[in-house]
């Protein structure tokens, strides 16, 4: 929610803060509530809930859809920059992170001082957090949720910490909380108290996420649980500290570009695009940001593209500080040279794109790109040069593709076969060889009722000259007249 509430205030229209919004995910029986704000809390609208029936007790309550995906990969980046305190961080579930904070909090003056520290770095990020420090992840998501908003756990005092918090904070199921509340078992101590044998017999059959007995067992430290980190990606980056100020950063460029390529080769990487970042004495800051057309570590390549670019830049009193940092890092093997010593021709035009795109702007390069389309006029885009290519057509393409087709005259040798010989442009074509047809169907989502069908064949005149001919529709199809012909392209 907090996500969706930036962008919008970013747009110069956030809602006031009385109105109740939430955010909408498509469920079994029609939307349901996947977040909602502070008014719609205080209103009764809580997550899991069916929109229709928080409209008919709310009916002032605006509905926007969640971006799920894109809350995914916020978390994701937001559980890499909270490594800055400990190196093991997991995401957990759609809402929170789990950090392994052990022999780390002593770095930063003490669990309290580390949850401090946490919380301010995240308001000034404009993210709201409730945390808590426990010996286990079943303790700290349940104190975190249901407890206090910097919860810590005091050592060997769990079961105390969590006597009092509802049974929700064991990560159990919808049934089984249900089940727990008609059982009068609402608390973590009261579920506790239980004997374990009769927790087991009831709930033998259950998996981990609706068994209480093992949910509790991994909440008090009887069961192990442990935080399975995921790598974060390798950061490619070369820095040159000045003892002392200077004004032109170019003398340090080559020993960069150096630097840094050594760092791709020895990880079998390359990069397509540059990021160079140069520090003032006064604190300004300023960025020369480059996008290359394919992978690359040539230092003398990636150096040469920065030629008339540092000129833009400020120097004031001078920099003392200049990073230089990979983006776009791909594998990237290492090419054989030929025999005679010669380089590698199949690099010489993404580097002449390269440097048209450093002097004018990697917008102002663009190549055609396959898009999925089943019309071949509709099947090419044009793109930025920067990115990747699109796979080619795993069909024989003719190498010259009109504009528009231009219709043609044939006279047939069989009603659904090929011509025997067409008219173009005023010049008469015998047919010598052909092949096909190959059938493209009209794209129903997007041409109108009434498309014809075309048939495609590849046909070779009597001079050898190889052209892509297509009859649109057939004899007696019920969607016009006779068929037309067309030629769409030519072969080399």
């Amino acid at each position: 929610m907090e996500r969706w509430q930036k962008a919008i205030a970013r747009q110069g229209c956030a809602p006031p803060d009385d109105l109740a919004i939430v955010l909408a995910t498509e469920g079994p029986h029609g939307p349901v509530i996947h977040a909602a704000n502070r008014a719609a809390r205080l209103a009764g609208i809580a997550p899991g809930a069916r929109v229709v029936d928080m409209r008919a007790s709310c009916p002032d309550l605006r509905v926007e859809y969640a971006d799920v995906e894109g809350d995914r990969r916020a978390l994701e980046r937001l559980m890499l920059w909270a490594r800055r305190w400990c190196p093991w961080t997991v995401v957990d579930g759609t809402d929170g992170l789990i950090l392994d904070t052990t022999g780390s909090d002593h770095l930063l003056g003490g669990e309290a001082a580390m949850l401090a520290e946490m919380e301010a770095r995240l308001s000034a990020l404009g993210v709201s957090a409730q945390l808590a420090v426990a010996p286990t992840w079943g303790a700290a998501w349940a104190m975190a949720r249901h407890g206090a908003v910097r919860a810590i756990c005091p050592e060997g005092g769990i079961a105390a910490a969590l006597e009092r918090l509802p049974v929700a904070g064991l990560r159990l199921e919808g049934e089984t909380l249900l089940l727990l509340q008609r059982l009068g078992l609402k608390t973590i101590g009261a579920l506790a108290a239980v004997p374990r044998l009769s927790l087991a017999r009831r709930f033998v059959r259950s998996p981990l996420p609706a068994n209480p007995l093992l949910r509790l067992d991994q909440a008090m430290g009887a069961l192990a649980e442990p935080v399975a980190s995921v790598d974060a990606p390798r950061r490619m980056r070369a820095e040159a500290r000045l003892p002392e100020p200077i004004q032109d950063p170019t003398h340090f460029l080559p020993l960069l570009c150096a630097d840094l390529c050594a760092q791709l080769a020895h990880a079998g990487l390359g990069c397509r695009a540059l990021h160079l970042t140069v520090y003032r004495t006064d604190g300004e800051v300023s960025t020369v940001d480059l996008v290359i057309a394919s992978g690359s570590r040539d230092a003398g390549h990636l150096h040469g593209l920065f030629k008339g670019k540092l000129e833009r830049i400020n120097p004031g009193f001078g920099f003392d500080l200049i990073t230089l940092d990979a983006g776009m890092v791909e594998p990237l093997g290492t090419l054989q040279i030929g025999l005679d010593g010669g380089g590698e021709e199949d690099l010489q035009l993404p580097r002449l794109i390269d440097r048209l795109g450093a002097r004018f702007g990697s917008k102002a390069i663009k190549q055609p790109v396959l898009v999925a389309r089943h019309v071949p006029e509709r099947a090419e885009n044009w793109s930025d040069s920067a990115k990747a290519p699109a796979p080619t057509h795993t069909k024989e393409r003719p190498s010259r593709l009109l504009t528009s087709p231009e219709e043609i005259r044939v006279l047939y040798a069989v009603p659904e076969g090929p011509p025997a010989q067409f008219i173009w442009r005023r010049q008469t074509h015998r047919v010598a060889r052909y092949e096909g047809p190959e059938r493209i169907a009209p794209e129903w989502w997007t041409d109108r009722p009434g498309t014809r069908l075309r048939d495609y064949f590849k046909i070779e005149d009597q001079t050898g000259r190889r052209f892509w001919l297509y009859r649109e529709g057939l004899h007696e199809d019920g969607r016009g007249g006779d068929p037309r012909w067309f030629l769409h392209g030519m072969f080399a």
